[in-house]
Order: C-alpha cells, then structure tokens, then sequence
C-alpha cells in the first residue's frame, strides 16, 4: 500500500489571515482605542459598548479585543489590560471563538424574546474560568422591539461580572432606551491612503506583485471597508496569478479607464454628440456597465466642484496622475453653474439607467441631453441676455444696459388656471397671413397708462365687479403697456386674470398680457387709499375726537385736483351710528 499525501492546509482568505489581534493593528479608529485606553487604566470601565459603522470596519473584530482585554491573564495581569497577550489560554479561547464565557450572538438569526431570555437567565451565574462574562450581539439592531424590552432592565443593571457588547451598521434602528444605556463607539471609513498603504504591506506578505494603480483601485472600491478590500486584494491575485496589474484589476472590477472617463466628459462638455457617444460605446463594448460610466461621470464632476469650491483634492492617492493634471485644468475651465447642472442632469440620468429596461438606450439618451445643454447659456447668462446687461468693459467697469425692445404678447386660446405662474393670454393668435396688428383700434378711449387708470376704465365701461375686485383684491407687482404682473389675494376668483385681458382687448383694441406673480408687490389700492386718508390732518383729527370710529370705505381720487378736492370718506363709529367726513386729498 502506498503511503498517503498529507492532505494540504485550507486556503484562509486574507480578511481573516490578517484579521487585527492587537489594539495597535487596528486602523484609523484613535479615539475610540484611546479613550478604552484611559478606561482601563482608571478602571473606569463602562458594563455596555454600542459598535457601529459601514460594514467590514471592524466591528466584531473589536468586540473580540475588548473581550481579550478585559479577561487577559498573560503577563502576570491582574485586572483588564490594552495589551493582551494573545498567548494565555483566555486569549486564545476568545480568539477561536470557543470561550466558554465569551458568548456571541447573531441577532440577524435570533430576534426574538426567547433568545434574550436566555441570555437574561445565563447574566445570574458567575464567569466559569474568567474574569468578566461578555455577551457579543452582532447587529443588534435586527432584535424584535419585544426582544429590545426584554433586555432593557438586564442592560441598565447588569452584575458586576457581566459585560454587554453590541455592534450594529443601523444605529438608527436601535432604540434611544438601549442607546443611553451604552456607551457609543462610531468606528470611521479607512481612508484610501492608509487601504493603499495596507494593501501593499499584505501583498508583500503574500508574494504577489502589485502595481501602485491597481491597490489604488482596490481602495476605491473598498469604499472604506478594509475587509471589502482584502476580498477584492485576494480575488485580485487569484485573477493575475500573483502578478496584478492595474488594467486587470479595471477588468476584473468592471470599471473604465480615468482616461476615457475624462475624454467622454471632455466630449460632453464641448458639446461634441458624436465623439460622446463613440467613447460611450467603446466602453460599453469593452465591458463597463452603463450604471458605473455614469457613477464615475458624477465622482468627476463633485471631485471638480469641490475643487473649484474648496482649492485642493490633488493629494488624494486614489486619483491617477491624469485625473490630477486634466482633471485639474478641466475644473478651472468649467463654472460652478455648469458644474451644478451637469450634477443634477447625471442624477436623474442614472435613476432612468437603473429602471430603463434597456441601459445603454438610457445612458446615450443622458449623454445627448448633457451634451445639448452644454451649449445652452447658464441661468446667469440668459439673465443678464434678457435683462440687455453686456456684462463688463475693457476697463472692468459695468457696461451700459442696452435698450430693450417692447414684449410683444403672444395669443393662447386657454388661460392658465390661478396660481400656475405663467401669465395669461386670453385672445386667439392671429391666422397665419393675417396682417399685424400696427396700432390699437379706434375705441374712443385713450390706452391706460397705469394700473390705476386700468381700474378707472372699468368704471367707465360699466364694468364695477371688476373694478372693486382691482381694487380690492389685487396687488399691482409690475405695469407697462401691454403687460400687467399681480398678485391676486386668496379670495379673488381664478377667472380675474381672464376677464381683465379679455376686457382690455376689447377696450382698446389691442393684446395685453396679465400674467400672476409669486412676488409681494404693492398695497392693493383700497390699501392705498386708506393709508393717503389716514395721513389727513382732517381725518386724524376726526378718528382722535371721535374714538372707536375707523374708515370703512374710501372713494378713489379723481384724475384733477377739483374731484380730489371733493371726494367723500365715510367713517363709521361703532355702536353710535355714521359721521360724514371730506377726504382733502
């Protein structure tokens, strides 16, 4: 008989071959080691620890540390240490999860009532061989709010030999009764720099020739989880068969080369369609999903408006020597309102991307509507157009205003309802042929050259209902001839816009145009009248002879200084019947 081959080791992945044993290996996580530190050393010792972060920071690797520092008996210690040993047989039971009185339970199996009873009948009995007893729920927020009841009066009073250790991703999802009841770690991202840094050491360890850009890569896609990126690192090596270079770990991660990325914004930017979709396609066609094209189109665009906002971005590792000079000089080149618009128009591109049934379809279709409103002017710019501002001169002083020709109105057979901002035009559009209008029509009555006179032509063409709502519930935010802007008060009827230009064609035999404002603009003119006849030196000595009295009705002014003279003011007093005033405006 031949002698049998020793059968090999099993493969351990490298996020648990270099999982931290020490305090000191744990990355980027200063605060919360310090302040165990000086916990330990004043023995001031909380009976319960909240852990809570992005998945893969080191959640549960921690929970494990803390419970070998609180039970070490190595190195001749006699109390919790920050160094434990890794070698007494606390250390090592704790570390192969086979301690009798280190007891970790998944709460994403186990919600319910029944399991934290048992652990509410196990808090009774001492410690076997240890010194504390610690219970390890791994994300505790998935308990039952039952669950989470039963545990509240254990958690608040523990024994002294009990210790309580949660770590959660959702923190928001634990209870604020659970959460005062603990004292809070929040474990941070690991930056890319120090994964980078990480990365290269464990490659080191492992034999495998990594290139700088490819664990730049890694890093990124880790997305501050070290173990997301000892994953990617161990399939990385596996795919390049130790020998990893940036180009396969693109590959292997689906994501497109920096250089085309910026070529494809480059292209969108100038407004160039067909050069975009030609990039577009070329990515597609060698792999990339359309969903990450435009997550790295949005990564380009918030790193160059946090550029342009803030100054700095170029010591980031993660970025590639091309993304620092192109992208760099591409941000100077691009204003902050271009900038924004291109972020908001890729948002809503990758929403349709990820429910279109066709992707690519939804991503080209993103990228021509980017690429079109590159051209288009920014919101400043198309002010400044209308308003005939040239900007500035030579010299860097503002440039005269430019005349700006009338607003011509143009006809819509259905008016707007009441509060749709755009304005209403109540006339039917001339046919096509038709000669223009070049002046109003013969009407007898002169064109009305403010909003007052508008209201004074209602009362002439018998029209009061329109008058006293014009006066009454209408606040005049701009005039010109042709073209009225108002604030309507909540109470006028929705057809007044309509009627008013509807009676104004026919009036004076041209179009106007009365549009609805958002703005505050001015007293209605009953307000107006009111004010003018409170300022009377007769009225205030009216009101100050008479108290109690207040004006209820003010007649508007005549065109002339005689129907000023003589127009009536009425006040009433309350309770005491009518006085008859002269309003000497």
């Amino acid at each position: 008989m031949s002698a049998q081959t020793p059968e090999k080791p099993a493969y351990q992945v490298l996020a648990r071959k270099y999982r931290p044993q020490s305090f000191a290996e744990l990355m980027g996580q200063d605060a919360m080691v310090r302040t165990l530190k000086n916990a330990i050393s004043e023995n001031r010792l909380a009976h319960a620890f909240i852990l809570t972060g992005v998945r893969g920071v080191g959640k549960t690797t921690t929970a494990r540390l803390i419970a070998r520092a609180l039970n070490c008996t190595g190195n001749g210690n006699a109390g919790p240490t920050m160094e434990p040993c890794g070698q007494c047989e606390q250390c090592r039971g704790i570390a192969e999860s086979r301690h009798v009185d280190v007891l970790e339970m998944d709460a994403a199996s186990r919600t319910g009532v029944d399991d934290i009873r048992e652990i509410i009948d196990g808090v009774r009995y001492a410690p076997v061989n240890a010194r504390y007893k610690v219970y390890i729920i791994d994300e505790v927020h998935m308990l039952s709010k039952n669950a989470f009841n039963a545990l509240l009066k254990t958690l608040e009073e523990p024994p002294e030999h009990v210790k309580f250790i949660f770590a959660t991703t959702e923190i928001r999802k634990v209870p604020v009764t659970v959460l005062s009841r603990c004292q809070r770690f929040d474990l941070k991202r690991v930056t890319p720099d120090v994964l980078t840094a990480l990365f290269a050491r464990l490659a080191e360890k492992e034999g495998a020739q990594v290139e700088a850009g490819a664990l730049a890569l890694i890093a990124r896609a880790a997305e501050g989880s070290a173990r997301d990126g000892l994953s990617l690192l161990d399939q990385a090596i596996a795919h390049g068969a130790g020998m990893v270079t940036e180009a396969q770990v693109r590959a292997m991660l689906g994501v497109v080369d920096r250089g085309l990325i910026l070529d494809l914004f480059d292209a969108v930017m100038k407004g160039d369609m067909p050069a975009a979709l030609a990039i577009l396609r070329q990515q597609y066609e060698g792999g990339a999903d359309p969903v990450v094209i435009l997550q790295d189109l949005l990564e380009i665009v918030h790193w160059m408006t946090r550029r342009r906002a803030a100054g700095g971005g170029l010591d980031d590792a993660a970025l590639s020597p091309e993304m620092k000079e192109r992208g760099a000089a591409m941000a100077e080149s691009l204003s902050m309102a271009v900038l924004s618009r291109a972020w908001q128009m890729l948002l809503k591109g990758l929403e349709e991307v990820r429910m279109a049934p066709s992707p690519m379809a939804a991503a080209e279709m993103a990228i021509i509507r980017l690429a079109y409103s590159a051209t288009l002017p920014t919101p400043g710019d198309l002010v400044r157009k209308l308003s005939g501002e040239a900007g500035t001169s030579a010299a860097g002083q503002p440039a005269a205003p430019q005349p700006q020709a009338a607003p011509q109105p143009v006809a819509s057979a259905v008016p707007p309802q009441r509060g749709d901002g755009p304005p209403a035009y109540l006339d039917e559009a001339p046919l096509p042929g038709a000669p223009e209008e070049t002046a109003p029509k013969e009407t007898g009555l002169a064109a009305p050259a403010s909003f007052r006179d508008v209201i004074e032509l209602a009362g002439q063409r018998k029209e009061m209902l329109l008058k006293t709502q014009l006066m009454d519930l209408v606040h005049l935010v701009r005039f010109r001839p042709g073209h009225i802007d108002i604030r309507p008060e909540p109470s006028a009827p929705a057809d007044l816009t309509g009627r008013l230009a509807r009676h104004l064609k026919d009036w004076t035999g041209r179009h106007w145009m009365v549009s609805i404002s958002q703005d505050e603009g001015e007293p209605t003119e009953h307000e107006k009248d009111l004010a003018r006849a409170m300022a009377d030196p007769l009225v205030k000595a009216i009101l100050e002879t008479f108290p109690g009295t207040e004006i209820i009705s003010v007649s508007p002014p005549g065109k002339d200084d005689t129907a000023a003279a003589t127009a009536p003011l009425s006040i009433q007093e309350h309770g005491a019947g009518q006085t008859r005033g002269e309003d000497r405006r």
